[in-house]
């Protein structure tokens, strides 16, 4: 059996003195307040749910740009943690910032443009002065996690053509509509961007059991994005704390949910894909 690789869990520290909260857009997320997971216990739940390695993404929503604590994960776990910081692309100094966060082992970044605490749908990261930090990724050879909706893809669409050498991961699927079912005429322009190679899809708890299917089904829709995007480019991962569930609940509805692909396709979605991204989470 290939080796299950999770790119998308989160730690949160006890001691909010070493590592101290200042959540981006100044509100804490609630999954962070009622479920801090220190990576000691991230690594238990690992274990259990028999998960080898992951890729850890810093909680934005707790600790703002200060990636101190992921960056002590992968130091206590060398070889088992890779990271994926969060900087602020606009400021001056975010090409040093980058190469600071990769230099304790991170190997991402991730873009925070909405979320719980952030509705809406930011336009800042295509602004011209996050070019020196895109065309670092690509030097660097980094994909950027784009945390983000559909209404983002305009902008997304000209950083992709202005910077190719960047593998771009959209975080949740970037929230697909589904609801219409087959041929997902609706999901159209995100279905559209398979034909970039460097997108890459996380496929995460928010997919695999969203709040409504309407006429769309697991298997028809995930048989889709395997289809126009190749199981090669799609990556599980748990959204572990934030979603409330064990790691070894979500994973399992995951692989209930994809038990229709082939074994090639399971092995690159729960492994292979993050490796190729990751590639010092290869086994």
């Amino acid at each position: 059996m290939a080796s299950i690789v999770d790119i998308h869990p989160h730690v949160i520290s006890t001691d909010n003195k070493r590592f101290p909260l200042n959540p981006l857009g100044g509100k804490q997320s609630t999954w962070s307040v009622e479920r801090p997971t220190p990576h000691e216990a991230l690594v238990a739940a690992m274990d259990k749910a028999g998960v080898a390695k992951a890729a850890i993404v810093h909680a934005s929503t707790a600790y703002g740009y200060d990636n101190s604590y992921v960056a002590e994960a992968i130091a206590a776990h060398p070889g088992r943690f890779t990271g994926v910081f969060s900087i602020d692309v606009l400021a001056p100094d975010a090409v040093e910032k980058m190469k600071l966060w990769i230099g304790k082992g991170f190997s991402g970044m991730r873009l925070f443009t909405t979320g719980s605490t952030m509705p809406g749908q930011a336009t800042w990261f295509d602004d011209p002065r996050s070019f020196p930090a895109w065309d670092y990724a690509g030097k660097a050879g980094i994909p950027v996690c784009m945390q983000m909706t559909p209404q983002g893809f305009p902008q997304l669409r000209g950083l992709i053509e202005r910077f190719p050498n960047v593998r771009m991961i959209l975080d949740h699927l970037a929230r697909p509509k589904l609801v219409d079912g087959p041929p997902y005429a609706a999901d159209g322009e995100f279905l559209d961007l398979a034909k970039y190679p460097t997108v890459f899809l996380k496929l995460t708890p928010l997919n695999v059991s969203p709040e409504n299917w309407g006429k769309a089904t697991p298997e028809t829709w995930f048989r889709t994005l395997i289809d126009r995007f190749g199981a090669d480019r799609i990556a599980w991962g748990s959204n572990f704390p934030a979603t409330d569930d064990t790691l070894s609940g979500i994973l399992g509805k995951a692989q209930a949910a994809l038990a229709f692909a082939s074994k090639q396709e399971r092995d690159w979605i729960f492994g292979g894909t993050a490796q190729r991204l990751y590639p010092s989470l290869k086994d």
